[in-house]
């Protein structure tokens, strides 16, 4: 092509109207954007796709009947991971987790951020904002954070001081609480936090003062809104650019971390709207089997089914209301977007609710991978992923495997999305998982639990196994039957090697002390 041919085309591509010109950009940019998605307690089975016939036979038991248009969209065009696993079922380890990719000894922490444990993301940790902003991104983080320490550096108002002398000394809430500015942000360039289980009062924090009402940061906003529906319109703001919120010439990496369908489940904090349409006594007269449909459910326990139903169909909306401005603006295709959770819900499995247990119901949750441009839609894969495996994946989808740090712990499995007949990489055999008073294993088939005699959030150190126990997941898809070791020999010696080597990978304190060295083989340093 001549040079007067080169500047003709330079000339076509640019001299174009505004609007279209702004849509060019995005589309011929190279690097794609990230857009991390995770609402809060979101069990795997709780999605409408997973009850259609191609994804039914990949389910363990029955799926939820709920309606999410729009999560169902993203699996239809994405790929759709089957055995993705929270490791550690909780909001605060998840979350460091994820934005570290190393496991908890490494990142710093252990259970649930709160006013009265010290348990802290740590501020030298490289997370996925600070290695996405270091490639030259635009970093962003909506809604809920819950991963550093809870001080009392607030004042009766709820503003931040910075101190616990006077105006200071007053805490905002018992657990999730204000990052300020500096290292605990971890180059998170705008911010947008909402904190406390209240749906329709949150109780917000940015840096973008037009974004509340002209407050600085620090300065306690609350706008009286649902949250999924303040953040989604937060974040279209952010993505419209309307006020110089980013610079349009650089792709983005956001996090948007959704509260709900996390409790309360109360009239108040739900989108009882969306609970009339889809759940009310019209469709289920009775919160019964039809609405509560696994077999290991006690329906006396799950009376809570319509709300946490109906805030994650609520919550696909807003969801929605955002994938829709991305399309519009021609930035879908060329955007990876990932959908997950932190852990499940056990909604009276077991007799239980929330999370932090072994169980199938807290451990399992949705993992999707939607990004037109770069992965074929449709996919589905029976990876077994954790926690720690989505920095370095989501890296190496964006084509920064170079940049991924050494330190990092979790396995890049970009190329198997992205070449998934033809990928050499091998898939783990299993994977580890922790609770404050258990470590175990999971693999295609098996759980393998060796629980200490305490409670998982209790401080103290447990000083014996109390209950060690296999599941058999494909011959008992609810988790009914508690199998000893004695009674499966070579299954266990198997999984309890694997535990053993587990445990020294992820560096966790019962393979620096050699806990139970009398039952787990531990390798060799």
């Amino acid at each position: 092509m001549t040079t007067n041919n080169y500047l003709l085309l330079f000339f076509v591509i640019f001299s174009i109207n505004t609007k279209a010109q702004k849509k060019e950009v995005i589309r011929l940019t190279e690097k794609p954007n990230v857009l991390i998605i995770f609402p809060d307690q979101l069990r795997r089975y709780s999605a409408g796709f997973w009850s259609e016939s191609k994804y039914k036979s990949k389910v363990i038991g029955k799926p939820d009947p709920v309606v999410t248009p729009n999560i169902d969209r993203l699996a239809k065009n994405g790929i759709v991971f089957t055995q993705a696993i929270s490791n550690y079922p909780l909001c605060s380890p998840y979350r460091g987790m994820l934005l570290s990719g190393m496991f908890p000894e490494q990142n710093g922490i252990w259970s649930n951020c709160h006013k009265n444990r010290d348990d802290s993301l740590k501020d030298d940790v490289e997370t996925i904002t600070d290695l996405f902003y270091k490639a030259g991104y635009n970093t962003s983080y909506f809604g809920k954070c819950h991963f550093t320490n809870n001080k009392p550096v607030f004042d009766k108002k709820g503003n931040y001081v910075g101190a616990t002398e006077a105006p200071g000394g007053h805490y905002i809430n018992s657990y999730d609480t204000y990052v300020p500015p500096g290292r605990a942000r971890h180059n998170i360039e705008y911010f947008y936090q909402s904190i406390k289980d209240i749906h329709y009062n949150p109780h917000v924090y940015s840096n973008d003062p037009g974004a509340i009402e002209g407050k600085k940061d620090g300065e306690l906003h609350l706008p009286k809104v649902f949250s999924p529906k303040n953040e989604a319109a937060k974040i279209i703001g952010y993505l419209q650019n309307k006020n110089g919120q980013r610079d349009s010439n650089k792709p983005f990496c956001m996090i948007w971390s959704l509260n709900p369908p996390h409790n309360p489940w109360t009239d108040e904090s739900t989108d009882m709207g969306v609970l009339r349409n889809y759940y009310d006594t019209d469709k289920y007269p009775e919160v019964d089997e039809t609405l509560v449909v696994r077999e290991n459910a006690d329906v006396e326990v799950a009376k809570y089914a319509r709300h946490y139903f109906a805030n994650v169909t609520s919550t696909d909306k807003y969801i929605g209301v955002v994938i829709d401005e991305l399309e519009k603006m021609g930035a879908l295709d060329n955007t990876i977007v990932i959908f997950s959770s932190d852990h499940g819900e056990m909604l009276g499995s077991h007799g239980l609710k929330g999370k932090n247990v072994i169980e199938m119901e807290a451990l399992a949750i949705p993992f999707i991978v939607h990004w037109p441009k770069g992965i074929k839609a449709g996919g589905i894969t029976d990876l077994l992923l954790s926690v720690p495996d989505v920095l370095p994946t989501t890296m190496g989808l964006a084509g920064l495997e170079e940049n991924i740090p050494d330190s990092k712990e979790g396995t890049n499995f970009a190329d198997l999305l992205m070449n998934q007949s033809s990928s050499n990489i091998k898939k783990p055999d299993g994977v580890l998982l922790m609770l404050g008073n258990s470590r175990g294993v999971l693999t295609s088939r098996y759980t393998l639990c060796l629980e200490e005699n305490k409670r998982p959030w209790e401080k103290k150190k447990g000083s014996k196994l109390d209950n060690i126990f296999i599941y058999d997941n494909v011959n008992d898809p609810y988790q009914l039957r508690k199998i000893s070791l004695e009674n499966k020999p070579k299954v266990a010696k198997k999984l309890l090697v694997q535990l053993g080597k587990l445990l020294k990978r992820a560096n966790d304190p019962w393979f620096q002390s050699r806990r139970y060295k009398e039952i787990i083989p531990y390798p060799m340093k």
